[in-house]
C-alpha cells in the first residue's frame, strides 16, 4: 500500500467534451503499482467518464493516457490486449446471461489469453472461491443475487491476470444489504497488492481502502490528499462543500 511503485497509469493534460460539455479538463494524474486510487466527488464531476477513458470505452480528444508506458492503442488487437490488462468492473455486472458463471469467468482466458480451458477452469474456481461464490459456478447468472454477481463480475476481470482494476460506481446498483459484500471483496483485493482505480460513493471504503483519495468537481481534480487528511482537513471550499453535504447524513 505505497506509491513508491512505478508509475503504472498516466494521464496527461486530458480532455474530453460531450458536444459543447467540457467533461475532463487538463487532467493529470499518475497511479503507481500497487497503489489504490479512490475518485469521489458529487454527480456530473466526470469521474465515471474518467474511469472509463483509461481503457477507452471514451474516447479524449486531446492529451495523452498511458498505461505501463504504452500508450492507449486506438483500437483492434491492439485495444483488445489493452483490455485484458485493465480490468473493468461496472455498475451492472455486464455478465453474459447464457452462460454459467464459470463460463462467463474461462470465456476471456481462452479467447484472450489462449488458456487451455482446465487451465482456465481451475484458476476460475479458485478466483470464484477467493470471493466467496465458488457454490454457485454452475447456475446462471439470472439465479444469484446482485451482491454475488458482482462478485462473479470482480473474479472475472482477476481472471485476465489485468495489470490494474478500474471499478465505476460497482456497489451503486446493489440493495444496501449487498454492498458491504462487495466492498470486502474489493478492500481484501486492495490488501493484496493490486492496482485499483475506484470510482464510488461509500466514503468508508474510501477511507479504509485508498492510498490516495481524488476529489473531482466540474471535470477537473480539485483535491488530492491521503484519506485521512482529505476526510479531516480537506483544503478546497468544493470538498468542504462536498463532505458537509454527505458526512452528516
Amino acid at each position: 500500500m505505497s506509491t513508491s511503485g512505478t508509475p503504472l497509469v498516466v494521464l496527461d493534460r486530458v480532455n474530453k467534451h460531450f458536444g459543447d460539455l467540457h467533461v475532463l479538463k487538463d487532467i493529470d494524474l499518475v497511479v503507481h503499482t500497487g497503489e489504490v486510487l479512490v475518485v469521489i466527488g458529487p454527480s456530473g464531476s466526470g469521474k465515471s467518464t474518467l474511469c472509463r477513458t483509461i481503457n477507452r470505452l471514451e474516447t479524449f480528444e486531446s492529451g495523452s493516457i498511458t498505461v505501463d508506458g504504452k500508450p492507449l492503442p486506438e483500437e483492434g488487437k491492439a485495444l483488445a490486449r489493452l483490455r485484458a490488462d485493465v480490468g473493468m468492473v461496472f455498475q451492472s455486472f455486464n455478465l453474459f446471461a447464457h452462460k454459467t458463471i464459470l463460463e462467463n469467468i474461462t470465456l476471456g482466458p481462452i479467447k484472450v489469453r489462449g488458456q487451455k480451458k482446465d487451465a482456465a477452469e481451475k484458476r476460475a474456481m479458485e478466483l470464484l472461491e477467493r470471493v466467496g461464490v465458488a457454490h454457485q459456478a454452475e447456475k446462471y447468472p439470472a439465479q444469484l443475487s446482485g451482491g454475488q454477481q458482482q462478485r462473479v463480475a470482480i473474479a472475472r476481470s482477476l481472471a485476465m491476470d489485468p495489470k490494474v482494476m478500474l471499478f465505476d460506481e460497482p456497489t451503486s446498483a446493489l440493495d444496501p444489504e449487498m454492498i458491504n459484500e462487495v466492498l470486502d471483496v474489493m478492500t481484501d483485493l486492495a490488501k493484496s497488492g493490486m492496482t485499483m482505480i475506484v470510482v464510488t460513493h461509500e466514503m468508508g471504503f474510501a477511507r479504509k481502502a485508498a492510498d490516495r483519495v481524488v476529489f473531482m468537481a466540474d471535470g477537473q481534480i480539485v483535491e488530492e490528499a491521503e484519506p485521512e487528511t482529505f476526510f479531516t482537513k480537506p483544503q478546497s471550499a468544493r470538498a468542504k462543500d462536498f463532505l458537509g453535504k454527505i458526512l452528516t447524513h
